[in-house]
C-alpha cells in the first residue's frame, strides 16, 4: 500500500517543477486548452443544432436522405469560420492585456528602424521592454568596434558592476546564438563556464541573453532578468523579445551606417574647408571655369583684383567679369591642352592700371576627361614698380659715376673759356657789332656751367649734413623762393599743411632741391596759369607731401620715363632732363618714395613719402 502511495508523489513533483520553473508554460497551456475546449463545445452545439434545423428544412422539400446530406455539407463549410470567430473572442477575453502589449511592442519595434541615433534608440528599447515585460534588470551588449568579435556593455538598467567583466560567453560566433536565446536558470550556479564568466554572470544577474542578428551576424545581445515578481519569462515573452531583437539589430546596423556616413561627411566637409582655406589664403587670384566659360569658383583675391563678389561671379561668363582685352587674351588660348601663360598683361580696371601674370591650366577629372580650365591671376604691379625702381637706381648709380668724371673733365676747360670770353668782352669798345656775339657766348658758357653743376650734384651722395628736419618749414622756404615766378605766371598756390608733423632725418638743402624741381616743373606745365596745391600729412609713421597742379599732364607713354636721366617733355633748350632724376636719387637717399599720377589735360600729382623720426622711449 505504501508503495502505491509513493507513486502518487511522482506526478506531484512534475507538477511542482512545471509550475515553479515554468518549464512548459503550464499556465499558458491551461488557458489555451480551456479556450480551445470552450470553442469546440460551442461550435459543436451550434453545428448539431444547425444540422438538425437544415435537415428539417431540406427534408420537407426533398425526399430520401439527400436533404440531410446537404445540411451536413453546409454545416461543415460553416464550422471552420465559426470556430475561428469563437476562438478569437475567447483569446481576447483570456489574453486581453498580453495581446495589447504584444501588438504595441511589435509596433514599437517596427518604428526602431527609423531611429538613427544610437543612444536614444537604446534607451527607448530598454524603457519599453521593461514596462511591457515588467523586468527590472536589463542590459544591452554591443559588438566592440575597436575589437571586432567581442561584446561590450552599451546600456544597462538595474545592473550593478563592481569589477571588470568577462563577456567571452557572448561572443557573436557562439553556436547557441544561432538557435535562439541563451538561458541561465541560476547565473550564480552556471555550468560549463570559467570562473571569471561565472563572476560576471553573478554580477549581471541576468537569465536570458537574446542575440540581435542581421544577415547571419550577431551585432548585439539583449540581456534580461526575471520579472519584478521573481518569475521567469514565458515562452511567448521570449519569442516576443526575439522578435524585438531583430528590429534592434536592424536599428543598430542603420545607426552604425548613419554614424559612418556622418563621420565621412564631416571629414569631407573638413577637407573641403581646408582646401578652400588654402585657396583663400593664396596671394593670387584663383578661378575655375567650365567648358562653356562659366565661372565655377572665385576666391577672395579675385574679389580684390576685379571688385566682383563671389556670389555675383559664380555662374556668369568670365568675359563679363574681367576687362575685355584680358578676356580676349584668355579666350585666344582656350583650346590649348598644355599649361600656358600671359606675361605682364596691363589692364585698366575701375580707374587703376594692373599688371597681371596669368597662368591657364586645363582642368581634368580623375578619368582624364577635360572638364574646364583653372586660371591663376598674379598681380605683379608692385613687383614691376620695384623692378623699375631698381633699374632706375642702377641707371642713376652708373650715370652718377659717369657724371662725376664728365663734370670734372669739362669744368676746367669750361672755366677757362668763360674767363677768356669775359676778359675779351671787357676789352671790346662800346658799340662793337661783335659785342652781341660775345654776350651769347658768355650766356651759353653759364648754361654749360649750370649743366655741369647739375651733373656734380647728381653724382654726390651722402655728403651733406644729416639732421632732423621740419618738412613744413622746408616746403614753405622753397615756396618763398618761387613766389615771384608763380605770381608772374598767374599761378595760385594753395597750402594745406598738417599740424604737428613728425620730423624726418635728412639734408634740408637736398630736400629743398627736390621740392624746387617739382614746383618749377609744375610752373612750366601751366604756362597759361592755374593752381598749385601743396599738402603735407602724417600717416602710418611717415610724412607725406603731395604736389598737385592743373597743368597739361603727362602722356601715358611717358609716365614711366620721367625719372630717366636726360628725359624731358619740355621744349628744346628749356630743360636738361636731370631735375627729376636728381630728385629721385635724393629721395632714395632719404629712404623715401616718390610716385606720380597724371591725367592728360587735367594735371599731375607727385606723391613724396619720407619715414618719420621715431621718438625715443623713456622708461
Amino acid at each position: 500500500q505504501f508503495s502505491v502511495l509513493s507513486l502518487v508523489l511522482i506526478p506531484l513533483c512534475f507538477g511542482y517543477a512545471i509550475i515553479r520553473y515554468r518549464l512548459m508554460d503550464v499556465d499558458i497551456i491551461f488557458k489555451r486548452g480551456l479556450a480551445y475546449t470552450a470553442a469546440t463545445a460551442g461550435v459543436a452545439t451550434v453545428y448539431f443544432s444547425l444540422v438538425a434545423l437544415l435537415a428539417d428544412i431540406f427534408h420537407a422539400q426533398t425526399s430520401g436522405p439527400a436533404g440531410g446530406m446537404i445540411a451536413i455539407v453546409i454545416a461543415a463549410f460553416m464550422f471552420q469560420p465559426f470556430r475561428e470567430w469563437i476562438q478569437a473572442r475567447l483569446d481576447r477575453f483570456f489574453y486581453r492585456d498580453r495581446l495589447d502589449y504584444r501588438r504595441t511592442l511589435i509596433e514599437f519595434g517596427r518604428t526602431l528602424t527609423n531611429e538613427v541615433r544610437m543612444e536614444p534608440m537604446l534607451g527607448s528599447v530598454m524603457d519599453r521592454v521593461s514596462q511591457t515585460l515588467l523586468v527590472d534588470r536589463l542590459a544591452i551588449f554591443r559588438e566592440d568596434p575597436v575589437h571586432p568579435g567581442q561584446m561590450r556593455l552599451a546600456r544597462s538598467m538595474g545592473v550593478r558592476l563592481s569589477e571588470p567583466m568577462d563577456l567571452s560567453f557572448l561572443e557573436p560566433a557562439r553556436p547557441e546564438f544561432a538557435r535562439g536565446a541563451l538561458f541561465f536558470e541560476s547565473p550564480r550556479a552556471a555550468r560549463d563556464v570559467s570562473d571569471s564568466v561565472r563572476r560576471t554572470l553573478e554580477q549581471l544577474d541576468l537569465n536570458y541573453f537574446v542575440p540581435c542578428r542581421i544577415r547571419e551576424r550577431t551585432v548585439a545581445v539583449l540581456g534580461l532578468g526575471k520579472t519584478v515578481d521573481g518569475d521567469f519569462l514565458s515562452s511567448d515573452d521570449v519569442e516576443l523579445v526575439e522578435t524585438i531583437a531583430g528590429y534592434v539589430a536592424i536599428a543598430l546596423d542603420n545607426s552604425q551606417l548613419y554614424t559612418s556616413l556622418e563621420q565621412k561627411a564631416v571629414e569631407i566637409a573638413r577637407l573641403k574647408d581646408f582646401s578652400e582655406n588654402i585657396v583663400e589664403s593664396l596671394n593670387v587670384g584663383v578661378l575655375a571655369v567650365d567648358l562653356d566659360g562659366a565661372v565655377e569658383s572665385w576666391n577672395t583675391r579675385m574679389e580684390q583684383l576685379f571688385g566682383v563678389t563671389r556670389e555675383h561671379a559664380v555662374g556668369h561668363e568670365l568675359s563679363s567679369l574681367i576687362p575685355a582685352e584680358l578676356a580676349h587674351e584668355i579666350a585666344s588660348r582656350g583650346d590649348q591642352e598644355l599649361i600656358t601663360g600671359i606675361y605682364k598683361q596691363r589692364v585698366l580696371h575701375q580707374g587703376k592700371t594692373l599688371t597681371l601674370n596669368v597662368s591657364i591650366t586645363p582642368l581634368v577629372s580623375k578619368s582624364g576627361e577635360r572638364i574646364g580650365r583653372l586660371l591663376l591671376f598674379d598681380d605683379v604691379t608692385q613687383r614691376e614698380r620695384m623692378e623699375e625702381q631698381m633699374t632706375q637706381t642702377e641707371k642713376l648709380t652708373s650715370l652718377g659715376l659717369l657724371a662725376a668724371g664728365v663734370a670734372h673733365e669739362v669744368n676746367t676747360p669750361l672755366a677757362v673759356i668763360s674767363n677768356y670770353i669775359q676778359m675779351l668782352a671787357k676789352q671790346m669798345p662800346e658799340g662793337d657789332p661783335k659785342q652781341a656775339i660775345i654776350e651769347k657766348i658768355v650766356k651759353q658758357t653759364f648754361r654749360a656751367s649750370e649743366i655741369v653743376n647739375n651733373l656734380l650734384n647728381f653724382s654726390r651722395t651722402g655728403a651733406a649734413e644729416v639732421v632732423d628736419i621740419d618738412v613744413n618749414h622746408v616746403v614753405e622756404e622753397t615756396l618763398s623762393l618761387v613766389a615771384h615766378p608763380m605770381k608772374t605766371s598767374q599761378i595760385q598756390v594753395v597750402r594745406q599743411f598738417g599740424e604737428t608733423l613728425p620730423r624726418v632725418r635728412g639734408s634740408a638743402n637736398k630736400l629743398q632741391q627736390v621740392f624746387l624741381n617739382l614746383f618749377l616743373n609744375a610752373r612750366d606745365a601751366m604756362p597759361g596759369g592755374g593752381m598749385l596745391e601743396v599738402r603735407t600729412t602724417a600717416h602710418n609713421g611717415s610724412v607725406e607731401v603731395e604736389i598737385m597742379d592743373t597743368g597739361a599732364g603727362i602722356a601715358r607713354e611717358h609716365i614711366h620715363k620721367i625719372f630717366d636721366p636726360f628725359f624731358t617733355t619740355k621744349a628744346s633748350g628749356r630743360g636738361t632732363g636731370l631735375g627729376l632724376s636728381v630728385s629721385y636719387g635724393i629721395i632714395k637717399e632719404h629712404s623715401g618714395k616718390i610716385d606720380v599720377r597724371s591725367t592728360p589735360g587735367k594735371g599731375t600729382s607727385f606723391h613724396v613719402e619720407f619715414p618719420a623720426v621715431r621718438k625715443p622711449l623713456h622708461v
